[in-house]
């Protein structure tokens, strides 16, 4: 249960489907505080066959709910250790304030353990061409595959198991787009 003083927002969603691009535009707007769930990606030394099996299994659930959704739910402030995925190892702390808006955002965020923290929760998809496209020109060709053969299944997996768009609040198309005319306020709750 969320006893903090802020609206907690979950975007969760297909790779390259916008959730980090989502995120960036309510911190335009808001005064908010952003949650990568990138900094909860597994650590080579929890990689199991079973672990990332599971559905949600590759990224570190326990340290989340730990160092996140456990201090959010007793209102506290919440602190946690940054994970650099390209480097497999961790990288600093961060500190939340008290922040009228937390946006956490990532594959993965919705998972049946960390919903009772959340006020609102958004799933965004895309079509598995844009998907591609957008994959290549962030992450390069050479990666593509590994997104293909790996990556997306395991999210896809999750999704299925967990019946993540039915649980989330607003779903967008994939033909939806950030702009300025972004049809959701939160103003009225803050």
């Amino acid at each position: 249960m969320n006893k903090s003083n802020s609206i907690i927002i979950a975007i969760d969603g297909s790779c390259a489907s916008g959730k980090t691009t989502l995120a960036a535009w309510f911190s335009a707007y808001y005064d908010c505080d952003i949650i990568h769930m990138d900094d909860f990606f597994l650590p080579f030394e929890l990689r199991s066959t079973e672990r990332l099996a599971e559905p949600g299994g590759n990224i570190h659930y326990e340290r989340f709910l730990q160092e996140v959704v456990t201090p959010i739910s007793l209102g506290k402030i919440a602190s946690y250790r940054t994970f650099d995925c390209h480097k497999m190892t961790y990288t600093g702390r961060k500190v939340l304030s008290d922040r009228p808006v937390i946006i956490v955002e990532g594959a993965y965020c919705m998972r049946p353990e960390f919903r009772t923290i959340y006020d609102y929760s958004i799933f965004l998809t895309t079509t598995p061409e844009i998907q591609k496209e957008r994959i290549v020109k962030r992450n390069g060709t050479q990666m593509l595959e590994q997104f293909l053969s790996t990556w997306i299944p395991m999210e896809n997996h999750y999704f299925e198991t967990f019946h993540i768009a039915a649980a989330c609040n607003i779903c967008f198309p994939a033909s939806f787009s950030v702009s300025a005319s972004f049809p959701v306020s939160f103003q009225d709750d803050l």
